[in-house]
C-alpha cells in the first residue's frame, strides 16, 4: 500500500499516515508493532515515556524491514529538559531502540512551569546538527512556546504533534502551526473512548462511501493536512486504519465532521499552559 508524504520545513519527508504504539509492550507489544510494520506503515511513534523504546526496536529487526524505510520518532519527557539531560535522554533512547539516529525527535510536553523546554530545544538543533536525529520537533506546543524557540534558535520545529480529533479539531493551533511552517501530527486522532463513531456525520460518511467510521475520521485527517497516528494491537484493524487513501470526503462532509468540536473536547486536563508531564 503506497502511502503519500509531506515534505517537512527542514528538506525531508514524512509519511502522511503514523502507527501510535502507546501502549505497546512485552512480546505482545512487539507482535502488534512488528504487525504494523508488515501492513505497511512506514512511521512508528514511542516516546520515553511510553516505556516501550525496547520493543519497538525489537520489531523492527524482527521485521526485517531495513531502517532506511523506516521513521522512528520518540519524544524527551519533562524530567529530561536541561540541555545536558536531553542530550542524554537522546542517547539513551538511541541505545533503548538499538538505532544509530531517529528520524524525528520531539519534546514531549513544554511543561512551562519547570520553564525549562528552550534548553531541550537548543540540545535538539545541536543534536541534528550532529547527525543523532534527522528531524527535529515538539509535541503539545502552544503558539507562544513556539515562538520562544523559534525567537531564541531561529530554529522552526518540523513538526508539533497536538491532540486532535473530531471533537477538539484545534482549528486556531493548526493555523499557527500552518503559518509557520511547521506539518501538524495528531495523537488520539480517533478520539480513543470517546470516538466520535455514532456521531451522524461520521456514521453518514461512512455509509456513503463504504468505509468504516473510524476511516473516515482517518481521511478526514489526512484531508486537513495533518499527520494522524492511530493505534491498534489487531492486523485487520491497522490495515483499515492505513486503507484511507482510495476515497474522498466532501467539503460538506469534512465541515459537519469538524463542526462537532466542543469548548471542552479534550480527552484529559491536558491543557499545554498548565499539564506537566514528568
Amino acid at each position: 500500500m503506497a502511502i503519500p508524504t509531506y515534505q517537512l520545513n527542514d528538506g525531508r519527508t514524512i509519511p502522511a499516515i503514523g502507527f501510535g504504539t502507546y501502549p505497546l509492550k512485552g512480546e505482545d507489544g512487539v507482535a502488534a508493532i512488528r504487525s504494523a510494520i508488515e501492513v505497511g506503515y512506514r512511521l512508528l511513534d514511542t516516546a520515553v515515556n511510553y516505556g516501550n523504546e525496547p520493543e519497538v526496536g525489537e520489531a523492527i529487526r524482527q521485521s526485517g524491514v531495513p531502517r532506511e524505510e523506516l521513521q522512528v520518532t520518540s519524544k524527551i519527557p519533562g524530567r529530561h529538559h536541561g540541555y545536558d539531560d536531553a542530550v542524554r535522554s537522546t542517547h539513551e533512547s538511541l541505545e533503548r531502540l538499538g538505532l544509530e539516529y531517529l528520524d524525528l525527535h520531539l519534546i514531549h510536553w513544554p511543561n512551562p512551569q519547570q520553564g525549562r523546554f528552550q534548553e531541550a530545544w537548543r540540545a535538539l538543533v545541536d543534536l541534528r546538527r550532529q547527525g543523532l536525529v534527522r528531524s527535529i520537533g515538539v509535541s503539545n506546543f502552544t503558539d507562544a512556546h513556539l515562538r520562544r524557540i523559534v525567537d531564541d534558535t531561529g530554529v522552526t520545529p518540523a513538526v508539533n504533534q497536538i491532540e486532535m480529533h473530531p471533537y477538539f479539531p484545534q482549528v486556531e493551533m493548526r493555523k499557527v502551526n500552518e503559518e509557520l511552517g511547521i506539518r501538524t501530527e495528531a495523537w488520539s486522532p480517533l478520539g480513543k473512548r470517546q470516538a466520535p463513531f455514532s456521531e451522524p456525520p461520521v456514521a453518514a460518511a461512512a455509509e456513503t462511501h463504504g468505509v468504516t467510521p473510524g476511516q473516515v475520521i482517518l481521511r478526514w485527517h489526512v484531508q486537513l493536512g495533518s499527520i494522524p497516528i492511530p493505534k491498534s494491537a489487531t492486523p485487520e484493524r491497522q490495515r483499515q486504519n492505513l486503507d484511507v487513501f482510495g476515497f474522498e470526503l466532501s467539503d460538506d462532509e469534512m465541515a459537519a465532521i469538524t463542526g462537532l468540536g466542543r469548548p471542552d473536547g479534550r480527552l484529559f486536563g491536558g491543557d499545554p499552559d498548565t499539564h506537566e508531564e514528568m
